[in-house]
């Protein structure tokens, strides 16, 4: 696990010397937190605490939109030249793609916490316990969507392709899982969509954790867009667990395998050249 260990350290090396791209992805998720959570506030009328309830759907897209535009750190990588050295090396392709998913996950949770900060100094209440429960379901998102992020990244052709495929995931995923607007005042024919989008039960986790949820019965859950009742069958937060679990699992094992089996010559990374 030598290699694993020194490609997350080298990425976060690189990502904290980046200050220019560290400051606008801090700097962008602040102004989401201050603006975007005030004039979408409106959108949460009847739900109880509607600023925490922004704040942390803002809080998990946060973690979610970074580990899956991570992974363009491994097509700079290719041309760079850095992939080609370390593909000739001994080290086995199978670490680096876990060395480029953990490094990912790392920094979109870092992201994450900073948001957290934050949203403490914005007046969200959280306990040790709840914060820790909080991180690390964050790591889960990280490593589901970093995985997901390097599996799109092995398939695309040139770094504009893997681009415009993140951005067909992100902007749809985001607006149809709850973060920003409630599932609740959403038209009914969204609502199957909505409950095929995997954000929609990371977001649903994520608001249950954060604002203490646990007391609450199953009527008020689904009230609060934290449950879904489909057609009579009600998905409760620990089910919405076990389906991020399982995608978790299927993407890092697609993610490893394709990573095995990728023709790295074949991708174009166009760069400005002055």
């Amino acid at each position: 696990m030598r290699a694993v260990k020194a490609i997350l350290i080298r990425n976060s090396i690189n990502f904290s010397r980046d200050k220019m791209k560290l400051f606008f992805t801090i700097l962008m998720s602040i102004l989401f937190l201050f603006i975007f959570s005030f004039v979408m506030k409106s959108a949460a009328i009847g739900v109880e605490k509607p600023l925490d309830y922004l704040i942390t759907g803002i809080i998990i897209m946060t973690v979610f939109q970074s580990a899956l535009s991570n992974s363009m750190n491994t097509l700079e990588d290719i041309s760079s030249g850095f992939m080609k050295e370390i593909l000739v090396s001994p080290v086995s392709r199978w670490q680096i793609s876990i060395g480029q998913i953990l490094s990912s996950s790392i920094i979109a949770v870092f992201q994450g916490l900073i948001i957290i900060v934050i949203a403490l100094i914005m007046g969200l209440r959280i306990d040790l316990f709840h914060l820790i429960e909080m991180s690390a379901f964050m790591i889960i998102v990280g490593i589901t969507f970093s995985s997901i992020g390097l599996y799109l990244a092995t398939l695309a052709k040139s770094s504009t392709t893997f681009q415009l495929m993140i951005n067909v995931f992100v902007m749809p995923l985001t607006f149809l899982s709850g973060a920003y607007i409630p599932i609740t005042v959403m038209p009914g024919f969204l609502k199957p969509i909505v409950y095929l989008n995997p954000l929609t039960y990371i977001t649903a986790i994520f608001r249950y954790i954060s604002l203490q949820m646990e007391t609450s019965s199953s009527l008020e859950l689904i009230k609060a867009g934290v449950a879904f009742s489909i057609k009579g069958f009600t998905i409760l937060p620990y089910m919405g667990l076990f389906i991020i679990l399982a995608i978790c699992l299927i993407f890092f094992g697609l993610c490893v395998y394709q990573f095995n089996k990728a023709d790295f010559s074949r991708v174009q990374v166009f760069t400005h050249r002055h």
